[in-house]
């Protein structure tokens, strides 16, 4: 028996959190989704409701809109917030730093508002590994020194960490879940639900599927000079359906621990810009053309989990590994190369 009834998602028509929307779904919760669209469809709540066999609410609007955050706390007792509103592009946050400060700093303090008058105290935020930064250590672990964050992506990541905290330490009554996750890639088993993107994807992945089926010609890749195996850089790439089953066992287990707990969710394996384009190579039999380019600015060199203090915690570890990954992200766009459009 689930200790919350009723969850509210923001931003819960997106790729990671329609995968955490469907299960949630798939264990029992009650849930009501709060998404603007501005970057998702409700087709993949649409498909969310057929794989489950049970339909959120959905409602479309703005976390910054504070009339209908407490309508919707009011109107359906929710007993708990998963947090992913807000964008989410390195790039795009380097161009548009007031737009994400506004959306990601701005919207949770309004969330958070809302959630203390309707007497709401359990949230799990969408953090980001950015927020370590630049590390000296290439396997992070969540006591790693924060704030030498290269781009404001990370820094309105890092602020809505910094408030929170502040947020628990004034009222103990708060429960709040700081879930620092990697590269999530990959799709739904199924191939009903996966990435995306509007326009020309901010992501690796996504932009790998995309040469694979034609429709961009060739892959950018950004760094080629970086200190790895091969020149270009080195991410955690997590599959999408571990890290949902990661909120899944975080929502659970932050029922009994109130102020604040954070878990990095990864796998603790790296892999080049390269190796992830040959395995997609093996997973589609489809070539993918690449040029190589310069850095661009934000990006680190080498960036992956020490994902031990969830699996104590949490007993959680992703279980899904590189081929798996790149199967199922195939499935999507091979079976969806329009995405929710199609």
């Amino acid at each position: 028996m689930n200790a919350y009834k009723t969850v509210l998602v923001t931003g819960g028509a997106g790729y990671i959190s329609s995968h955490a929307t469907l299960a949630l779904l798939q264990a029992g919760f009650d849930l009501v989704v709060l998404d603007n669209l501005c970057n998702a469809s409700a087709e993949s709540l649409r498909r969310v409701a057929q794989l489950s066999g049970r339909a959120p609410v959905f409602v479309q609007g703005d976390i910054r809109d504070r009339a209908l955050l407490d309508h919707l706390l009011a109107q359906h007792w929710v007993q708990a917030v998963l947090h992913f509103a807000g964008p989410k592009a390195v790039g795009e946050s380097l161009a548009q730093p007031l737009s994400y400060y506004s959306n990601n700093v701005g919207g949770t303090v309004n969330l958070c508002q809302a959630m203390a008058a309707a007497s709401v105290f359990t949230l799990l935020f969408s953090s980001s590994a950015t927020v370590y930064g630049d590390s000296a250590t290439v396997s992070i672990t969540e006591d790693q020194p924060l704030g030498q964050i290269t781009n404001p992506y990370g820094r309105s990541k890092f602020m809505v960490e910094q408030l929170l905290g502040d947020i628990v330490a004034s009222d103990k009554r708060w429960r709040v879940a700081l879930l620092r996750y990697f590269n999530p890639v990959g799709a739904h088993e199924s191939g009903q639900i996966g990435e995306d993107p509007n326009g020309i994807p901010n992501n690796l992945l996504p932009f790998v599927a995309q040469v694979a089926v034609g429709q961009s010609p060739e892959l950018a890749v950004f760094g080629h000079d970086y200190p790895t195996l091969d020149g270009t850089g080195v991410s955690d790439y997590i599959h999408v359906v571990d890290l949902a089953e990661g909120h899944l066992a975080a929502l659970k287990a932050i029922y009994s621990c109130p102020g604040m707990e954070v878990w990095s969710l990864g796998t603790g394996n790296g892999y080049s810009v390269l190796q992830l384009v040959r395995a997609f190579e093996a997973a589609s039999g489809r070539h993918v053309p690449y040029r190589l380019a310069e850095r661009r600015p934000g990006d680190v060199a080498t960036c992956y989990a020490h994902p031990g203090k969830a699996a104590a915690e949490l007993n959680w570890i992703s279980k899904r590994d590189l081929h798996s990954i790149m199967r199922d992200a195939w499935r999507w766009q091979s079976q969806n190369p329009d995405g929710y459009r199609g």
